[in-house]
């Protein structure tokens, strides 16, 4: 079997992927560990991914779907509140989004890429590579025995499974803090139709510990933990105890949550943050959280996702139709500059200067609205300081606050 393009895994990233490569009139084959539909965190799009989706020609797919619509975030701690608006922000973009449960998404965009031709090999792992003087031989493993698989180049959308990094030593240690995650989906028969209860919420609990709210259209909403691994085991019982307690201590989710029944038993990630010593080498590439994954408190992963794969498919066809490639400058360069501005922002989310900023009495709009655009996902507008200089740019802000309320 051949192909011009393997790509490992059909989440976001990869069918992105596959569709900018068959956009350019190149051939791929997608090879899928899980069968779909199959349900995997990360269920708050930002208006960034909307660029994306747009020229992958995935929006009229997605809006048949009737996902939840995000038009903002709202951030919420004690009796303080800070409200979001997509339509209020520096970058001239999207002014919204989807919330959606990423089984049912990750399916419509699969499904759109086999409808144009690719074959998408589904219960499939890839077991080893390996790498020659321009061609890979994949082996992979699915239900009906072993493949061999040669292409010209691969891209690695394996998300958690982080198949190259794994075969190739490549995984690091986060400079992010040890942090894990605990979440279900509810039938959420508490929320009100009021607007507020239909957005995103991020419930700031306590230092370090924080919890997410995701409405989504059918009725269900998505509601999770993060904090330090030592949180969790101070609670007694199994995971849906520990949530439910966790829950149940909070103003903001006590009595929303109160008896709801989870539509699943409840998922524990521990130590979710990762790196990786290089995001490209010669014949493949690394996207999404095969790449590198900070923390899911602004909904970053899956614009990462989403970028990477985009980016990815876009040069990786242009190198094999033999037009120059500079992966450093127009890949790593370009992704680093989104990672790092949103580590700056989780950063500073765990040690308080962003809720300083929130949840200051006052603050000037145009601010606002350029640290809306970050939110957005528009990382890569440096013309937003809190892009450009965004190391200095959130700390200043947040140490003049501070000294305005002394």
């Amino acid at each position: 079997m051949k192909t011009d393009i393997l790509i490992i895994g059909a989440g976001p990233s990869g069918t992105v992927a596959a569709a900018m490569v068959k956009k350019a009139g190149l051939d791929a084959i997608v090879v899928e560990k899980e069968k779909f539909p199959r349900y995997v965190i990360g269920e708050s799009l930002l208006p960034r991914c909307m660029d994306v989706l747009d020229d992958a020609g995935f929006l009229e797919s997605v809006e048949r779907q009737n996902f939840q619509k995000k038009y903002g975030a709202l951030f919420v701690r004690d009796d303080k509140e800070c409200l979001f608006n997509f339509s209020e922000q520096h970058t001239e973009g999207w002014s919204w989004t989807w919330q959606v449960p990423r089984d049912e998404f990750d399916k419509v965009l699969a499904d759109e890429v086999e409808k144009r031709g690719i074959k998408i090999m589904y219960e499939t792992e890839v077991k080893d590579i390996d790498f020659g003087d321009g061609r890979q031989i994949i082996t992979a493993e699915g239900k009906d025995g072993e493949h061999k698989i040669e292409s010209r180049f691969v891209i690695d959308a394996s998300g958690y499974g982080r198949v190259i990094p794994r075969l190739l030593d490549l995984n690091l240690p986060s400079s992010l803090g040890a942090r894990s995650s605990l979440f279900t989906q509810v039938e959420d028969v508490n929320r009100s139709n009021s607007e507020v209860d239909q957005r995103i919420t991020i419930v700031d609990m306590k230092e370090g510990v924080w919890v997410w709210i995701i409405p989504f259209s059918n009725g269900k909403t998505s509601v999770g933990v993060v904090a330090p691994p030592e949180y969790f085991e101070s609670f007694e019982g199994n995971y849906e105890e520990k949530l439910r307690k966790i829950l149940a201590s909070d103003i903001h989710t006590a009595k929303r949550f109160e008896d709801v029944k989870f539509a699943f038993p409840p998922y524990f990630i521990p130590g979710y943050s990762v790196a990786v010593k290089a995001l490209h080498g010669d014949g493949w590439v690394l996207t999404g959280n095969a790449s590198e994954f900070l923390d899911p408190v602004f909904s970053s992963g899956v614009t990462f996702a989403l970028e990477s794969g985009w980016k990815a498919g876009i040069l990786a066809a242009r190198q094999l139709k033999g037009e120059p490639v500079d992966w450093t400058e127009e890949y790593d360069k370009h992704l680093l500059q989104g990672v790092e501005t949103f580590r700056t922002f989780v950063n500073s989310w765990y040690n308080d200067d962003l809720q300083t900023i929130f949840f200051a009495p006052r603050i000037n709009q145009k601010i606002k609205n350029q640290i809306c655009s970050v939110l957005a996902g528009y990382v890569w507008d440096k013309s937003n300081v809190y892009v450009r200089n965004h190391k200095n740019a959130v700390h200043t802000l947040a140490s003049l606050l501070r000294e305005d309320t002394v």
